[in-house]
């Protein structure tokens, strides 16, 4: 019976469109980085965050491994090891400050701020890869920086600890987005995903040594559903950006900010100021203009 449910399902789901399964995967993984967000909140109540980073990339392998042993590790097979070393690097200081950001910070502002990444990432790419810098793009990445400023309100508000190092994590990202943006060229969303789990729990294993203390087993369970959850929104979100354009899929990005905003009210009494929430509509618009302008630009190009 299982199993007819299963071949149904798959069947279901296969007789989709691609913009439909792209858009449903990355609604999926809003809500699973939303929950993880929150537990990671309420288990550094008890713990560092640099230790629930390194554990959080333990446990997230661990889920990951029957998948790589049902295929005898066909997915660690690279040609790109240093590409991925240096992805790993990357994404466990962007992580660590991420978690550090989210012990200290509101939920939705941290989520907000780290719609930043996509434009930090159009501005690397013009950098580092030689992207043609167009009129649309500076206006977009113009208008993305404005909207952080509305977020942060320096010189009117007092700029947390934590706000600033979303803001580093999200640059830091945007750089991680550059690297897989390269691996993705050849490598399987399950082979990107793979290899930065080890190479994040390697990268995190001495800040969460030199910040160490013995879960409890209310903290250990937490730390073991942030592994899972988070390598499964991981997995939904490469998918999904495999199923269908960016553009399509990227306005259902922003229900990320719309979970974090509830869990935050309903667990920690954290209500959203208008700046936090003005600024990250611009933020994300901005974002979504840059996306739906380099697809329009990339299909103009291959017409040629």
């Amino acid at each position: 019976m299982a199993y007819v449910n299963m071949t149904a399902a798959r069947g279901a789901w296969d007789q989709q469109t691609p913009a439909m399964r792209g858009a449903l995967l990355m609604i999926a993984s809003t809500v699973a980085f939303a929950t993880m967000h929150a537990v990671v909140r309420m288990v550094s109540a008890e713990l560092p965050a640099l230790q629930i980073a390194f554990l959080r990339n333990v446990f997230g392998f661990c889920f990951l491994l029957p998948m790589l042993v049902s295929a005898r590790f066909a997915q660690l097979r690279t040609k790109r090891f240093p590409m991925h070393a240096l992805r790993g690097a990357i994404n466990a200081v962007a992580m660590l400050m991420f978690f550090s950001a989210i012990a200290m910070t509101p939920l939705a502002k941290v989520t907000a701020l780290s719609f930043t990444a996509p434009i930090f990432a159009a501005a690397l790419g013009v950098v580092l890869l030689g992207e043609t810098f167009r009129i649309h793009r500076f206006a977009a990445i113009f208008a993305g920086f404005g909207g952080m400023l509305i977020v942060l309100r320096p010189g009117f508000a007092v700029i947390e600890t934590g706000a600033i190092l979303a803001v580093v994590s999200a640059a830091l990202w945007a750089l991680a987005m550059i690297v897989i943006k390269l691996l993705s060229r050849t490598e399987s969303s399950l082979t990107i995903v793979a290899w930065a789990s080890i190479f994040l729990a390697v990268f995190s294993a001495g800040p969460a040594i030199w910040v160490w203390q013995w879960p409890t087993l209310p903290a250990w369970g937490g730390l073991v559903f942030i592994g899972i959850i988070g390598s499964i929104a991981q997995l939904a979100i490469s998918q999904s950006f495999r199923e269908a354009d960016a553009s399509a899929v990227l306005p259902f990005d922003f229900l990320k900010l719309i979970w974090t905003a509830l869990l935050g009210a309903w667990l920690f009494g954290e209500i959203p100021d208008r700046y936090t929430l003005i600024g990250a509509g611009v933020i994300f618009g901005a974002s979504l203009f840059i996306a739906g302008r380099e697809r329009n630009t990339a299909r103009i190009q291959a017409k040629l």
